[in-house]
């Protein structure tokens, strides 16, 4: 007997959960005529919440992450096209993407030093990154420290404001003909070897051609996925805060700034409409999402060192969100082991960032049971085999 999805068809594809991963696949996946569900008690929720939305691959890049530098700049590339068609397709809402660029600064010779080695290994790479001294990082950021030692400017990592994404996205997705189930998924259906659909908290079947796991730090904790189809997605929490710069202030800041500062990773995000987004702790905490005095005051600490006039500025929000990260800090993409489930998950410190092209590399998949090279580094199946 074929079970019906929320609406009253057989689902083709239905997305467990209702992110801006989760919501950006079933939005392709929709525009490609595939008839999608997607089951989240919140659609639109998740990390991109409490997310900056810096748009980085350049200045996020750390040592070894090559494939992910790859797809970042691919994902990048497609932003400014994806954030007006996105726009259009939601009725006009805006998802804040600006092509402001970013300067990262440090504040010491040690971080100078440590800028230093990654502005010579971008170049390695061919990446537009150009060194900056102290005065020149100043002279484009006046509101900098005098104690700015140096800097990387890199003109195309931007930003976009993942709330009015997430928005954007939600509907997208409505008007495409997406079905919003607004249930909280508690079991995976596995039938014959296959992924079937899931079932709801609230006891509901929901069946579907292929299921889609987009739950971020939660994926793997879904029921009734079978044992080694997906390794751990562990949370790393992050802490950020939201100031307001007064219109008489403005502009404050004109593009991203990152820095370091005594060795730890900072950055502030100046949005057109005079918001200024601080992040973030690294913390290994579990699902905690405890907003703490410390993390308060650590980043108000660095962000003060490198940027003093923040003090006079209101402080609006503290917020904490969990970021998805994998093993080796990567996403996966693709099919898992167990057929009829695929993956969108562990994307760590860039989901918002790698919105657009794994919307599009899923819904490559998805129409046409082919996977796109690009995604091929990031299969599943690079950590773990089902037993036989």
């Amino acid at each position: 007997m074929t079970r019906l999805a929320p609406g009253g068809a057989h689902a083709d594809v239905l997305v467990v959960g209702g992110g801006v991963i989760g919501l950006v696949v079933a939005w392709r996946a929709a525009q490609r005529g595939l008839r999608v569900t997607v089951l989240d008690p919140a659609p639109g929720g998740g990390a991109a919440q409490v997310a900056a939305g810096m748009l980085a691959p350049v200045t996020e890049l750390q040592y070894g992450e090559e494939p992910l530098l790859r797809l970042g700049m691919a994902s990048n590339e497609r932003y400014a096209a994806f954030a007006a068609e996105l726009a259009e397709a939601a009725g006009g809402q805006d998802t804040g993407y600006r092509q402001c660029g970013t300067i990262a600064v440090a504040l010491d010779a040690d971080d100078r030093e440590e800028l230093r080695e990654l502005h010579a290994f971008h170049l390695r790479l061919g990446l537009d990154s150009r060194w900056l001294t102290g005065r020149e990082a100043r002279r484009l950021e006046p509101m900098l420290a005098p104690g700015v030692r140096g800097g990387l400017h890199v003109t195309d990592d931007h930003q976009v404001d993942g709330r009015r994404l997430s928005r954007a996205l939600v509907l997208a997705c409505e008007r495409a003909g997406v079905v919003l189930h607004r249930a909280e998924a508690a079991e995976l259906l596995v039938e014959g070897d296959r992924a079937t659909g899931a079932r709801t908290t609230t006891g509901e079947r929901v069946d579907a051609d292929r299921v889609v796991l987009a739950a971020g730090s939660r994926s793997h904790l879904l029921p009734g996925l079978p044992p080694g189809v997906l390794p751990p997605i562990r949370p790393v929490k992050g802490q950020i805060l939201r100031l307001r710069v007064p219109a008489a202030y403005r502009p404050f800041l004109s593009r991203n700034v990152r820095a370091v500062v005594r060795g730890g990773h900072l950055y502030l995000v100046p949005r057109a409409d005079g918001e200024l987004v601080i992040g973030a702790t690294t913390e290994e905490q579990g699902h905690d999402t405890t907003v703490t005095a410390g993390g308060v005051y650590e980043l108000l600490r660095d962000a003060h060192e490198l940027v003093p006039g923040i003090t006079e500025l209101p402080l609006v929000e503290t917020a904490a969100g969990l970021r998805p990260g994998s093993p080796d800090n990567a996403p996966l993409l693709g099919p898992t082991a167990l057929p009829g489930l695929v993956a969108a998950t562990g994307h760590y410190r860039n989901g918002v960032l790698l919105t657009p092209v794994t919307g599009d590399l899923l819904a490559e998949y998805l129409a046409t049971g082919t996977l796109p090279e690009l995604a091929e580094p990031f299969s599943p199946t690079r950590f773990t085999k089902v037993p036989v």
